[in-house]
């Protein structure tokens, strides 16, 4: 009963468009005095679930995405994916893809990846006479390679809503090479598409033009490399390798490419504390949340649920792909990494899945979500950038979910596509 009084009051208050953070703690306070538990065991949770030090890299995270945004570096990537790429047939899709790959490893945003490089690339793309449905669904399914490739912030909330033991480290290296492997299913689908539409190619810039290009966008992938290679050499903890990215990201921005302005400064400030203040607040409310699903069971309840329908891990494997892709197309993501991780995570481990391997899995799903209508953000500010309305877009990016099926298949069925690095990085110490 206690189960159904919270799940149902969740569903009414976001049906009613209550914010989920609000809709999370509401049920679970309401759900907590049916109980008759005290009314301050709610805050605890609440409380509990924010206070983890681990938790401060994001804010630092968030900062450092911001910077990069407003700071343009995202023009010097993208010229350096045309210039790698651009002659392919259609290369400007292939160059979008290839792009928010390079972006992706720097903001660990797909939201910031749509903006920055959606701004840069639809109209681009426009001038050289491909379709806007086109560049958009480009541009938004490649900004899914913001979640997988490191550094990402929904990294730490998953390893936070699954009790805390994961290493970062490996959860960061896990991500590289199922980001980089459907990029690759991407790019093969702009390809095809670009053919089938008979768009045409660039020219190569050049070897020294490439060269060239490449080393004015150094000093920018380099914030990717001072986060993640401080992580995994020891020097930093998490929280220290992203106040140390969001420092770098500053000084390049600002000093290096001379690009960042007092009023872009302000903005990117404004706009990492609104976002951090929506992740904390949601980060509490989701604990308490999460909290009444482990004390009335619900994981083994959702184990036997499933086992019921089919003991074959496979099986299992695909219907929690399924109920993930749905979800992510009607929830905000970082709520439903809160929510689920508590739920599926025991399902998935009591088949024999390492943790690590679900947490990409769960990142490129939920990642799918913002592509997604009703609440695909990524969606949205595409198709408000290429003032297209969401339905045409809908109507034309199904080679691309294709696409990004084929390597979640692969990460869900291979477990070396997520495993691999972090094996090798536990192998030299890590």
């Amino acid at each position: 009963m206690e189960l159904i009084l919270l799940f149902g009051l969740f569903a009414v208050l976001i049906a009613i468009g209550v914010p989920i953070a609000f809709a999370l703690g509401i049920s679970s306070f309401i759900t907590m005095m049916y109980e008759g538990m005290p009314a301050w065991l709610v805050f605890q949770r609440m409380t509990d679930g924010m206070s983890i030090f681990t938790l401060l890299a994001i804010p630092f995270f968030i900062f450092a995405g911001e910077l990069m945004l407003y700071g343009r570096i995202a023009e010097r990537l993208v010229h350096l994916a045309s210039a790698c790429v651009g002659w392919v047939r259609g290369g400007l899709g292939v160059v979008n893809v290839f792009a928010s790959m390079l972006f992706g490893g720097i903001s660990g945003s797909a939201v910031a990846d749509t903006s920055a490089l959606g701004a840069i690339m639809i109209p681009m793309m426009r001038e050289k006479n491909y379709d806007d449905d086109y560049s958009v669904n480009v541009t938004v399914t490649a900004s899914v390679a913001g979640i997988l490739i490191p550094p990402s912030h929904n990294m730490i909330l998953y390893a936070v809503a699954a009790g805390g033991g994961l290493s970062i480290a490996k959860l960061f290296f896990a991500g590289v090479v199922p980001g980089v492997l459907m990029c690759l299913c991407l790019g093969v689908a702009a390809y095809l598409v670009a053919v089938k539409r008979g768009y045409s190619s660039e020219k190569f810039p050049g070897l020294k033009a490439l060269l060239f290009i490449a080393a004015s966008a150094i000093p920018g992938l380099l914030t990717a490399v001072i986060i993640i290679g401080g992580v995994l050499s020891g020097v930093f903890t998490v929280t220290e390798s992203a106040a140390s990215g969001a420092i770098y990201a500053l000084l390049v921005t600002a000093i290096v490419y001379r690009s960042l302005t007092w009023e872009h400064f302000v903005k990117a400030v404004s706009s990492a504390v609104r976002t951090t203040a929506m992740v904390m607040i949601l980060v509490g409310s989701a604990q308490g949340f999460a909290w009444l699903l482990t004390v009335h069971d619900l994981p083994n309840m959702v184990i036997q649920t499933l086992t019921s329908i089919s003991d074959n891990k496979y099986v299992v494997f695909f219907l929690i792909n399924i109920i993930l892709l749905l979800l992510g197309a009607i929830m905000d993501m970082a709520g439903l990494i809160l929510i689920c991780t508590p739920i599926f995570l025991p399902v998935v481990v009591n088949f024999g899945m390492d943790p690590i391997q679900f947490g990409m899995i769960m990142m490129m799903n939920l990642g799918v979500g913002l592509c997604t209508p009703p609440v695909g953000g990524c969606l949205f500010v595409g198709c408000a950038i290429a003032k297209l309305p969401i339905e045409k877009a809908v109507r034309t990016i199904w080679p691309f979910y294709a696409a990004i099926f084929v390597a979640l298949m692969l990460l869900t069925y291979v477990p070396s596509v997520s495993l691999a690095l972090p094996h090798w990085l536990e192998s030299i110490g890590g």
